[in-house]
């Protein structure tokens, strides 16, 4: 049990969920009986986004196989994947008209294939019923699995994500079962294969700012396409303490120093997760229609 951060700085304050745009979205969420990311991971954007239509859904259920210290989605024993849960997903991204589409799972280490196989139905199914979509997947290391890498990336999202976390020496107490390496591995394998890449970091959970700018190096080198930095939020008492709470002026001297190392969009800002305004960063890369296999953008 660690002991609770100081107050939260003025700059932290969410908007709440409220407006009819709200609670259509919720309505859509659960009359498909879907998971979203933004619920089970306490997301401080709920009300903006969904409020924006807008939501990450959360595929392979809602109990995680591992346990990340930073985490809010629970941990244990998944029960049966969901053989419907692709057409359901495919279905609320028509009803919401979607121009760009977030997906995520939890990691499902009991499953042999890692959840590949589902993976690869639900963009499948989300692209047979919503082709002029723009796909963006948010997925977990498949334990530096090439082969099951291959399944996600074989049926052709349009942006490809996968989160490194925190710098390189935290990696253990943070994320537990993950490795910094494996995961920049997995992000370059994508990036071999001719995927737009998407990776993000927390900030406020004892990092020093050398690591930070190695961290950036790391990710540059990697050609990562877009970064998103945020800042870290304890979700109970039981998960690591906040560290430090980070200024809006170290957030966007992040985003300027990662910007002139080569990458090509950053969104840096306290409130920032994954897939906060993404479908507006996808659009700096499909011009506001999906990609087709050969990287151009097909218009809307």
């Amino acid at each position: 049990m660690y002991p609770p951060p100081q107050r939260k700085p003025d700059w932290l304050r969410a908007r709440l969920p409220s407006g009819p745009e709200y609670a259509e979205t919720r309505r859509l969420v659960d009359d498909n009986k879907l998971h979203t990311v933004c619920q089970s991971a306490q997301c401080p954007n709920l009300g903006e986004c969904w409020s924006r239509r807008t939501a990450t859904v959360m595929i392979l259920g809602n109990i995680c196989t591992r346990s990340c210290n930073f985490c809010a989605i629970q941990t244990g024993r998944p029960t049966e994947h969901d053989l419907g849960e692709p057409a359901r997903v495919a279905d609320a991204v028509a009803r919401m008209n979607l121009r760009h589409c977030v997906i995520t799972s939890v990691a499902r280490d009991d499953l042999k294939d890692g959840g590949a196989g589902v993976w690869a139905a639900t963009i499948r199914a989300v692209r047979h019923r919503n082709p002029r979509t723009s796909i963006e997947v948010l997925v977990p290391d498949f334990k530096g699995q090439f082969d099951l890498v291959d399944l996600v990336l074989e049926a052709k999202p349009d942006i490809f994500n996968h989160n490194v976390e925190t710098v390189e020496r935290l990696q253990k107490p943070v994320r537990v079962q993950a490795r910094y390496d494996r995961s920049r591995s997995v992000l370059r394998h994508a990036k071999s294969r001719g995927f737009i890449i998407k990776t993000g970091i927390m900030l406020g959970i004892g990092e020093e700012q050398h690591e930070i700018e190695q961290t950036l190096r790391d990710l540059a080198a990697d050609q990562v396409n877009i970064l998103t930095i945020g800042q870290y939020l304890q979700p109970t008492p039981k998960h690591l303490p906040v560290t430090r709470w980070v200024a809006p002026e170290e957030f966007k001297h992040w985003k300027v120093f990662g910007l002139s190392i080569g990458m090509g969009v950053i969104e840096s800002g306290a409130l920032v997760r994954s897939s906060y305004h993404a479908d507006e960063q996808s659009a700096k890369f499909t011009g506001g229609g999906r990609l087709n296999q050969a990287g151009a953008s097909e218009g809307m």
